[in-house]
């Protein structure tokens, strides 16, 4: 018989994909997002539009806050291992209500973590961040480096691993830090995705600080691949993996990436570096590659062309349909 997996936060971004990806691969899906504020509905319903088409993936539409809600929804559909990817994301944001990032991030994962021990659930993999490390001198962050988060969407995964780290001894639990994830669908405030939609709008883009920060940019198959890796891997306890590349890229070479694919100059402005943001991240990704087989393999020279051209196809679309 196929596993049932349980999805949060299934209709963003990365969870859209890896949906997708599950049922793909045989997997009963239940797929649960509240469709947060934070960007506009339509889009996430048309994140699972693809998804919902296959025939083996459910919806609920929860918040995770509300533990009611949420029995209800483990006793309807026992699941044989939850993917918690719900959250508030943002790093800049974070600094104007960090008490709703708390709620959301923290609370919401305490109220799964209960859930999986309420209703046996063996194994639990929680989406964390390559923010939870802040600035690290070491030229690559190692799952083993302390955790020293510049902002409190950093301190509301490193709380959320925490929680994670206690709850292990009853199940296999795992914290996957995800970094600089991008592609088809990403979130309208990331980088990638704000400044091709400024550049093609003939509009400027801001840079933050001189252009020489940088950010292990990880393509959204490569980190899908990598959550199902972990997801069927046999590790009890907790266990921390790092979900990167391992190759950073200067800001100022992803605007030229990004002018490459569009084939339009961009209007480059620069103003003073924001907190909360470190001059670079990379992942060490040794650990994920020896016990999951992690292996990445779309370079960002690649993975900007593919999203630049899945935006223009987009946009493309949206005017053919108006």
């Amino acid at each position: 018989m196929s596993k049932t997996a349980l999805v949060t936060g299934a209709a963003g971004f990365i969870g859209s994909h890896l949906v997708e990806r599950l049922a793909q691969r045989g997997y009963r899906v239940l797929a649960v997002d509240n469709f947060d504020s934070y960007y506009p509905r339509a889009m996430k319903e048309a994140n699972l539009r693809s998804a919902m088409a296959s025939g083996s993936v459910a919806f609920a539409e929860v918040d995770v806050r509300d533990y009611t809600r949420l029995r209800a929804l483990f006793q309807k559909t026992p699941a044989d291992v939850v993917v918690h990817l719900a959250a508030r994301p943002g790093v800049r944001p974070s600094f104007e209500t960090p008490h709703v990032y708390m709620d959301i991030n923290v609370r919401g994962t305490l109220n799964m973590l209960m859930a999986c021990r309420e209703f046996n659930v063996p194994k639990m993999l929680f989406a964390s961040s390559s923010s939870v490390y802040g600035s690290v001198e070491a030229p690559a962050y190692e799952e083993r480096t302390p955790c020293r988060p510049l902002s409190p969407y950093g301190a509301s995964k490193v709380a959320g691993e925490a929680l994670c780290s206690a709850a292990a001894g009853e199940m296999s639990v795992m914290a996957l830090r995800f970094f600089t994830v991008y592609g088809p669908r990403q979130r309208p405030d990331m980088a990638i995705a704000n400044f091709s939609k400024r550049i093609t709008a003939g509009e400027p883009v801001t840079l933050y600080g001189d252009g020489s920060s940088s950010r292990d940019y990880t393509y959204i198959s490569d980190t899908i691949t990598g959550i199902v890796s972990a997801l069927e891997a046999d590790l009890p306890g907790y266990n921390v993996f790092n979900l990167g590349r391992g190759m950073p890229l200067h800001l100022r070479d992803l605007v030229r990436l990004i002018e490459l694919g569009l084939d339009v100059p961009a209007d480059v402005r620069f103003e003073p570096d924001q907190p909360g943001d470190p001059q670079t991240t990379c992942a060490d990704i040794t650990r994920a590659r020896t016990m999951l087989g992690y292996k990445p393999t779309v370079a960002p020279q690649e993975g900007v062309i593919r999203y630049t051209e899945w935006l223009q196809e987009s946009q493309r679309e949206f005017a053919a349909s108006r």
